[in-house]
């Protein structure tokens, strides 16, 4: 919030001084006219050259200028003959737009005037004959046009007075045109000026626009502090221009932090992550528009090659994968390769046709197979976005016509120079400030997407609420199938330890009497964790209550149980049964569990199937004798399972050493080391002469207190 705070303050203040800006400079225009009423601002001179007589005020150098394609130094000298050159009229046209802006007053340039297949250098020339003033020439400036093609140099009687762009030997590298003003040199009285300007325009530049090359608007030539003016009103045109790409920034920036919040609390919706990584290309494309509009940091070159054939091309693509995992359509591998290889095929198709590459690795030429294969990208890509939006609405109704409305937005942000072909408005210029179309889509978007995410976020919130509801239900029966008080057998000590994991386990216990002075012990593990894990449990234990009617033989408990749990899907449950009879003779039968431990040592035991997986299994049972001091020691896997913070277990040796020791050290000793699963021990003793006598006086004591 305070970033938000931050930029609307920086934008509110723009706002103010571009006003107040744009008022004085209606001020000194007014001046400037008034000055000129008094004072001719220029003729024609008597011969009709063409040539220009300036007064004391400015004036728009329209021409004729001479024009002439090539390059040669020789052509700044003000005694060059220059006649031959063909006439480039720079006036510009209330009829003829801006392709960009949408603006009238545009210059074609030489392009679309007799020139179509050029690109390089170029020169335009004009005389200007300036009246004689009091203080001479030195207060003299010359705006340039800040819409050119695309690099200039500015000379004055053959003097190198300015340049916009960086002119070397190994070539030139050019930046987005910004306002410039350049001083003439002084020179006392009055008499002819020649200004010659040498152009460069990069070979791709007509590709991204078939009306290019050279000056789209003519120069400003007059005393210096109006022209300081127009420039001061330049700029103010640039931040009139700019005012909507940081209000852009500004709300994909705020976007990108609700939808990591909304990440942060749902770490399983993955379509945040590609909603995040499509805003930041986003914003990264906004943020260099805008330090091109008003730097000279990023070069021309790389900045079109970033904004052309990288960020836009993936653009496209992570949409059409945002969309696709928000809507839950299957196939997601499949569908990511088809969008990661048209994506790269485009940003490639597109570098080529770009600087450096287009006119020196790639020949001039290239351009008529390059374009259909980029323009053909384009199409797939966009004809993949649309059908992904399409399978939504058959998904979610609602919440897909909602999302078709965005992705029909989406493909008017990215595809906005593609609509120029059907002449639609691209910039609209509300209270005199420019927004273009594709913000205006971007930020509706934005706004269902974020109806779409709310929607949704409360959605989940309640299938939360109510999956929590249902797992506290289930925590609560399977609370109530634990036995909570352990039956006292005659001539035995049984222990049990129960300690669930945060969630509803899978453990399961039943410790069962029998009529004959015995007892059947079960214990297993199901398969899974949450609600249908304890309802499995549950099923089993109120099975197991129902068999021990008809026989206490772990035999037929396991295979009972198994017939159970065979043709319900995912229900697999391992479980070892164990009968102890009054005398101490042990039958265990086991299927699939952890051998249990007598005396601290693994019972020898035939491995078998888990309950659920086949109704052809037999289950073996194997007979031993509890002897008197004789323990059995019988856990489930989160006592072995239980791991460190280190990435260890606790292990089979571990647990073995300590299975003579009582359950509940056991269990707790997992539990501290590390615990991942529900810990169950169960262990059964049987009692020497000794243990018997001291029970009964025990019991005789208590007898004699009450």
């Amino acid at each position: 919030m305070l970033l938000y705070d931050l930029f609307l303050r920086f934008a509110l203040v723009r706002v103010w001084k571009s006003m107040r800006l744009a008022l004085a400079c209606c001020l000194l225009a007014g001046l400037a006219h008034a000055a000129t009423e008094q004072t001719p601002a220029a003729s024609a001179s008597p011969d009709g050259s063409g040539q220009v007589v300036l007064g004391a005020s400015t004036l728009q150098l329209t021409g004729p200028w001479k024009f002439h394609t090539g390059d040669d130094r020789a052509w700044a000298d003000p005694g060059y003959n220059d006649s031959r050159w063909e006439d480039m009229d720079l006036t510009p046209q209330s009829g003829v737009k801006d392709p960009f802006l949408g603006v009238s007053g545009f210059v074609p340039g030489w392009t679309v005037r007799g020139h179509s297949a050029y690109s390089g250098f170029a020169w335009y020339r004009l005389r200007v004959n300036l009246q004689a003033m009091g203080d001479g020439r030195g207060n003299l400036a010359l705006m340039m046009p800040d819409n050119l093609d695309d690099a200039y140099q500015v000379f004055v009687d053959g003097k190198l007075i300015g340049e916009f762009g960086k002119f070397t030997a190994k070539g030139v590298t050019s930046y987005l045109t910004l306002p410039r003003v350049f001083h003439l040199p002084a020179s006392p009285g009055s008499g002819p000026v020649t200004i010659a300007v040498r152009v460069w325009m990069n070979p791709s530049t007509p590709l991204i626009n078939a009306d290019t090359g050279g000056m789209h608007s003519p120069p400003v030539l007059g005393l210096a502090g109006p022209v300081q003016a127009l420039l001061r009103l330049d700029w103010s045109l640039v931040d009139h221009s700019q005012l909507s790409r940081f209000l852009e920034a500004g709300i994909l920036l705020l976007a990108m932090t609700v939808v990591m919040v909304l990440f942060l609390l749902d770490r399983r919706e993955r379509s945040y992550v590609w909603l995040e990584l499509t805003l930041l290309a986003a914003l990264v494309q906004a943020v260099v528009t805008i330090v091109t509009n008003y730097t000279t940091w990023i070069p021309a070159t790389p900045a079109l090659l970033l904004l052309d054939a990288f960020l836009r091309p993936i653009q496209i693509g992570l949409w059409v994968m945002f969309w696709a995992s928000w809507f839950r359509l299957g196939h997601m591998g499949r569908l990511r390769w088809m969008v990661f290889s048209m994506t790269a095929m485009l940003c490639l198709s597109v570098a080529l046709l770009r600087e450096p590459l287009y006119g020196h690795v790639v020949p001039a030429n290239a351009d008529l197979w390059l374009m259909p294969v980029s323009l053909l990208m384009k199409l797939l890509l966009g004809s993949l976005l649309v059908w992904v939006a399409w399978e939504g609405t058959k998904r979610d109704m609602t919440g897909g016509w909602l999302g078709l409305t965005a992705v029909v937005l989406v493909f008017v942000a990215l595809y906005q120079q593609d609509l120029q072909l059907l002449h639609v408005a691209m910039n609209y210029f509300p209270f005199g400030y420019q927004v273009g179309i594709a913000q205006i889509a971007v930020v509706l978007s934005l706004n269902i997407i974020t109806m779409l995410l709310m929607r949704r976020f409360l959605k989940s919130q309640q299938q939360r609420e109510h999956l929590q509801i249902e797992i506290q239900q289930a925590r609560e029966v399977q609370q109530v199938l634990i036995p909570d008080a352990i039956p006292t057998i005659p001539g035995f000590r049984l222990e049990s330890e129960y300690r669930p994991a945060l969630q509803v386990g899978g453990d399961f216990f039943q410790i069962l009497p029998d009529d004959a002075g015995g007892v059947l012990i079960v214990l297993g593990d199901v398969t899974g964790k949450g609600l249908q894990a304890g309802m499995l449990v549950a099923l089993i234990v109120g099975a197991i209550r129902a068999i021990v009617e008809t026989s206490y033989e772990p035999v037929f408990v396991l295979e009972a149980l198994n017939r159970q749990l065979c043709g319900r899907s995912q229900a697999y449950a391992t479980c070892v049964a164990l009968h102890v009879d009054v005398n101490g003779e042990t039958t265990i039968a086991n299927a699939g569990h952890l051998a249990p431990y007598l005396n601290r040592k693994e019972i020898a035991m035939e491995g078998n199937l888990p309950l659920g997986m086949t109704e052809h299994v037999q289950f073996e049972q194997m007979k031993l004798t509890l002897q008197p001091g004789d323990r059995i020691t019988v856990l489930t896997d989160g006592v072995v399972e239980a791991k460190s913070p280190n990435g260890d277990l606790f292990g089979f040796n571990h647990a073995r050493a300590i299975s003579h020791l009582p359950a509940s050290f056991i269990a707790r000793s997992a539990q501290i080391f590390g615990q991942d699963d529900d810990i169950t021990v169960l262990a059964i003793s049987r009692e020497a002469e000794g243990d018997k006598q001291a029970e009964a006086l025990r019991l005789s004591t208590q007898a004699a207190e009450a």
